[in-house]
């Protein structure tokens, strides 16, 4: 709130009892040199390349080829991290015509080497992560029930209730 107030606000401070032609004309020469000096540097900014994760519209802006690649719903964090670590730019767009929801990734790099590294980082992950489950690994609810089923089994000790009254 208040850098936006700071923003629209024109600060121009004098230290001067009277206020001569001279003194106002270097006010305003100095407010106009700041004022120019701001809007370089909004260019600036402006003409600087967005890096990493980024629009579509923005990445195709940008003027170099642009590939895509269809990937699932649990890749989408594995894919941004190889990417980042690689310089890759890219653009994650979803599907929602079909259920479940599919992903696609559109991404570009000045080198080629880049990309065929990321999708080589990326296909080992994706391939190590299918492997691991296809591993013959009992479910968690599976295990549960037949531990309940043990516990089941073993006897239940009575506990012998007397009623004795003590003097």
């Amino acid at each position: 709130m208040q850098e936006d107030v700071a923003r629209q606000t024109v600060q121009l401070a004098i230290r001067s009892g009277k206020v001569s032609g001279q003194l106002l004309w270097k006010a305003l020469k100095a407010y106009v040199a700041h004022h120019n000096k701001k809007k370089a540097a909004k260019e600036v900014a402006k003409n600087t390349p967005i890096k990493g994760k980024q629009s579509v519209k923005q990445l195709v802006g940008q003027g170099q080829g642009v590939s895509s690649m269809d990937i699932g719903d649990s890749g989408i964090r594995d894919f941004k991290r190889i990417a980042n670590k690689y310089g890759v730019d890219f653009a994650i767009t979803k599907d929602r015509s079909i259920d479940p929801p599919k992903y696609t990734v559109f991404f570009k790099a000045k080198d080629a080497d880049a990309i065929t590294a990321v999708l080589k980082e990326y296909a080992a992950k994706q391939t190590k992560r299918k492997e691991s489950k296809e591993k013959e690994r009992p479910s968690i609810l599976q295990k549960l029930k037949k531990f309940k089923e043990i516990v089941a089994k073993t006897p239940n000790k009575q506990k012998e209730r007397r009623k004795e009254q003590e003097r």
